[in-house]
């Protein structure tokens, strides 16, 4: 369909070797897009990539680290150099090495949460923005969590970390999209992935959080991968600064 269609974009998708990331990678691609399939660990990229190809579409893998800028910037040239300009930037990859109460945070395992969930998000979006704005076209896709929106006695680190996420979405739309740029957030609730394995591979804990939830299921990765697709293309075109709630419902209801 013409308004989904991403034929000739490039695309860089962090954390995309597996769960939501490869999910929005394989989508973007089957919309046409060029993919850059990236997280730290260069064989599970390029097996994600291999598949991509596979099915027909355009892929490559670079590996980069988020916690380390010259990585990520690395990213960006190595991407310019294969394929041009980037189009689209989805800001997938995120950490979460704490699980307890805000009172027992080491100060370094904090600065660890919102250098990788927030401030590498903001070195990406610097390295690509210009040449978007220089185009006059390109959108900017952070994938935050309903933890940046609901409280937690467990994981506020990280719905601290989501929370900025949300408002650096907001502000740099309020900066770039007067150049035509789209910035906004994709926030899920809990999706059936790797990273949210101790969440609900629990059958009495999955099951508590499906009848709180009122479509009665956790989520799949090609529940968030499609939203992706729609903020990318024409179908998103008039969409900034927002926050995409993709939860089955949970925030609605409790």
């Amino acid at each position: 369909m013409r308004l989904f269609d991403l034929s000739g974009k490039v695309a860089i998708v962090t954390g995309s070797s597996r769960g939501i990331g490869r999910s929005i990678a394989e989508n973007l691609a089957e919309a046409g897009a060029k993919v850059v399939v990236s997280s730290r660990k260069l064989p599970a990229c390029e097996e994600v990539a291999a598949a991509i190809r596979k099915s027909g579409g355009q892929a490559i893998a670079i590996a980069a680290n988020i916690s380390e800028r010259a990585q990520l910037e690395n990213l960006v040239q190595r991407t310019r150099a294969e394929w041009g300009a980037v189009d689209i930037l989805v800001c997938n990859a995120a950490s979460n090495p704490y699980y307890g109460p805000l009172g027992g945070l080491p100060d370094e395992v904090f600065d660890k949460i919102m250098r990788n969930n927030v401030l590498s998000n903001l070195w990406l979006c610097n390295a690509v923005l210009p040449e978007m704005k220089a185009r006059k076209d390109g959108a900017v896709i952070i994938v935050s969590s309903i933890g940046g929106l609901k409280g937690t006695a467990v994981l506020g680190a990280y719905g601290i970390s989501k929370a900025a996420d949300m408002a650096l979405a907001r502000n740099l739309a309020m900066e770039w999209s007067p150049h035509n740029i789209r910035v906004n957030c994709i926030a899920p609730g809990l999706v059936k992935t790797d990273f949210a394995k101790a969440l609900w591979e629990n059958e009495a804990m999955r099951k508590q959080t499906e009848a709180l939830t009122p479509l009665r299921r956790i989520g799949e990765p090609d529940d968030i991968g499609g939203i992706a697709v729609m903020l990318a293309s024409k179908a998103g075109a008039f969409i900034t600064g927002q926050v995409i709630v993709a939860d089955g419902g949970v925030t609605i209801s409790h």
